[in-house]
């Protein structure tokens, strides 16, 4: 551990877009379960945006960021090769070791862990809150680190991927991944990826089976929307397209957001992921006229699946008016207390299933670690018209970042504390 005692970090202040570079104490151990890591990339992400406009409503200061990688350089009194019955780390994380980090801590121990769904483990907080201090620092502190981190000494092919890259598996990619795998794997998007009829789709062969009619072409097809082509909703299009064309399903993806850069950014990446998708289109589209091309490309129908990437009432409303009956809707945006814009009445008349909530980062890893090896020629690489990192910037200029990227003046940045 190093011997300075000060450290510098992004710090936001109550009520809302106050954005401060401060100096500050470096963290210690304060648990046995704990360790120190040392930033080396550190993420601006979509949801910061809730706290810096206070719609978080939180009364403390605290440091920014869930989006972070970098080296362990302290652990607890837990670490040890001799630890047994606990998640591996406990024995294998050495000092020197480098880590991605989920943008939540979880224990790796409890119930919610131990089915996968961890991010709603016992312990659960959120990185970039006044209970848990974030990485837009030069150093921070992670609780119960043998169930939260994961280590690159994990990776085989680790050294084929661009530190710029690893930090999308803190968040963005994940999430991504999960909106995608939620929506293919939802009961009611079944009997278009197994062709075989609801129930059916989901279950064993039962006595007494209702008869259908063969499909026909347009029952085999998917229509589905991505709503919000943030950083996530790149991701959320990446993960969605390579699930479709792996699986040999034949599809319609729609890509909306009302900002042009956007949506120009999202059409370039396609460009090189495309290729010749002989299964599917994709193509993007603005809010105002989404509805139309959905109709005409669904006779009316609509899409069978909504992703919804944003985290508002009117995106939430446009999925509704988008999903077709017997349809889901996909949220993954992180929300504020808004009520939701939906009546009972109009979820019931539709049959619509809401599917709502934060992705369980350190389960999904192997997936998105698998994506992100297999997409690396715009995961990788940073600043280029088709790269999903904008640029890496000092925390010297994370005031007017915060306020460029609130605009939507900019797309995903990284900083780099030490620079």
């Amino acid at each position: 551990m190093t011997s300075v005692t000060s450290q510098r970090a992004v710090r936001w202040h109550p009520p809302s877009y106050d954005i401060r570079i401060e100096t500050l104490p470096i963290p210690k151990i304060e648990h046995p379960d704990d360790a120190i890591v040392k930033i080396q990339l550190a993420g601006l992400c979509g949801s910061d945006l809730h706290m810096y406009r206070g719609t978080a409503r939180l009364t403390e200061p605290c440091i920014m960021g869930h989006e972070f990688i970098g080296e362990v350089v302290a652990l607890g009194a837990s670490f040890h090769p001799s630890s047994t019955g606990r998640p591996h780390l406990y024995s294998t994380l050495h000092i020197g070791d480098k880590i991605v980090s989920p943008f939540t801590v979880s224990c790796g121990e409890c119930h919610f862990c131990r089915v996968g769904f961890t991010c709603r483990c016992v312990e659960s907080r959120l990185f970039g809150t006044p209970l848990t201090p974030g990485g837009q620092a030069q150093y921070v502190r992670v609780p119960r680190a043998g169930g939260t981190l994961y280590s690159l000494q994990d990776i085989p092919d680790g050294s084929l991927l661009a530190d710029s890259s690893l930090l999308l598996l803190c968040d963005i990619l994940p999430t991504g991944v999960f909106a995608a795998f939620q929506s293919l794997s939802h009961a009611k998007t079944l009997p278009f990826t197994t062709r075989q009829p609801y129930p059916l789709s989901a279950s064993p062969p039962q006595i007494g089976n209702a008869s259908f009619l063969p499909f026909l072409e347009e029952d085999t097809s998917l229509t589905m929307a991505v709503i919000g082509l943030g950083p996530v909703g790149v991701c959320t299009c990446i993960a969605l397209l390579d699930m479709l064309v792996t699986r040999k399903l034949k599809f319609n993806v729609i890509a909306i957001d009302p900002n042009e850069a956007r949506r120009a950014k999202m059409a370039s990446i396609y460009s090189i992921i495309g290729g010749n998708h002989q299964f599917g289109e994709f193509q993007v589209a603005d809010t105002n006229n989404v509805k139309e091309l959905v109709a005409n490309l669904t006779k009316g129908f609509g899409c069978n699946a909504v992703l919804e990437v944003v985290g508002n009432t009117s995106a939430l409303r446009l999925a509704y008016e988008l999903v077709r009956p017997f349809g889901c809707i996909n949220s993954v945006g992180v929300h504020s207390d808004h009520t939701v814009p939906y009546k009972g009445v109009e979820l019931y008349d539709k049959n619509v299933s809401l599917d709502f909530g934060r992705c369980p980062v350190r389960a999904m890893f192997p997936m998105a670690l698998e994506l992100l090896l297999k997409r690396q020629d715009v995961l990788g690489s940073v600043g280029g018209e088709t790269s999903l990192v904008e640029k890496i910037a000092s925390l010297d200029d994370a005031v007017q970042i915060y306020d460029d990227f609130d605009k939507g003046k900019c797309g995903k940045v990284l900083f780099d504390p030490f620079k």
